[in-house]
């Protein structure tokens, strides 16, 4: 089982932090890749989370995508964030794409909006980079575990180009007080695979399956059937819960997504 390497374990909140997401530097960010073994026509950009770096996730990469022949025209870039303090953390610092004010992650109140922002800005960058190589945006994949994937959610709903798809892996929507204003006119037809285990301690599975229903029903997403045999027929959230699975991502959820990745990018 993947696991993020740091995890959240107080729940004392600090009565301040040093929010230095509003201040740091927008230069590009370090990333891990993973070159693909035939001609690259696709890419897969995946964002770790709180605590962890890119590194946390080589090991699925190299051993359960990579070794696919199915999948061998896929460049992988495993970005890694910058450190900060995290404020529900005591506010030490750690690799984190924005900070987490409290474990109530439900509230709005709590969202480091600017600290959000400043990252769609800095993995935007990695986009226009592959797109600048002769990537086609619609080939690019944008996804992520935990923090990571609020990012890629917020990062594939509101970008001005319209990606190949998006992964959500225990995630949860992010700024839901204004994504429907800020989406893009694409984002009713991006394909999303987003899987949560039934048991995680730290993002509850209802949270999740609040954030999929408010995709549907507030921003209209559809919901193709798990079956779908292509990129077309996926357009919308496929919302895939694995029993017992706490927070990381299982074997059973990687083979999905796998599966789900040969469609939406086939060579």
């Amino acid at each position: 089982m993947v696991r993020a390497r740091t995890q959240l374990l107080s729940t004392i909140l600090a009565p301040t932090s040093r929010h230095l997401f509003s201040v740091m530097s927008n230069s590009p960010l370090k990333v891990l890749t993973f070159n693909p073994t035939s001609k690259h026509t696709a890419t897969v950009i995946f964002l770790h989370g709180l605590g962890d770096t890119g590194h946390g996730w080589s090991d699925p990469v190299s051993s359960i995508f990579g070794r696919d022949p199915a999948l061998s025209h896929v460049k992988w870039i495993l970005p890694h964030a910058r450190s900060a303090p995290v404020t529900a953390n005591m506010g030490f610092e750690m690799p984190a794409w924005f900070d987490i004010k409290s474990f109530d992650l439900d509230s709005a109140s709590n969202e480091d909006e600017t600290g959000m922002l400043r990252s769609v800005s800095s993995v935007n960058q990695l986009i226009s980079a592959e797109v600048d190589s002769g990537i086609d945006a619609g080939r690019i994949v944008i996804g992520g575990f935990s923090q990571g994937a609020v990012m890629g959610l917020l990062i594939g709903l509101t970008n001005e180009r319209k990606l190949g798809g998006i992964v959500t892996l225990s995630g949860w929507a992010p700024l839901r007080n204004k994504m429907k204003a800020m989406c893009s006119r694409h984002a009713q037809s991006i394909p999303i695979f987003w899987g949560h285990g039934t048991a995680d301690p730290l993002i509850n599975i209802e949270l999740g399956r609040k954030s999929v229903e408010f995709l549907k029903t507030d921003l209209g997403l559809p919901q193709p059937p798990h079956d779908a045999p292509d990129a077309a027929a996926l357009k919308g959230v496929t919302f895939m819960e694995y029993p017992g699975l706490q927070h990381g991502a299982g074997p059973q959820e990687l083979s999905d997504l796998k599966e789900w990745i040969k469609k939406v990018l086939p060579q």
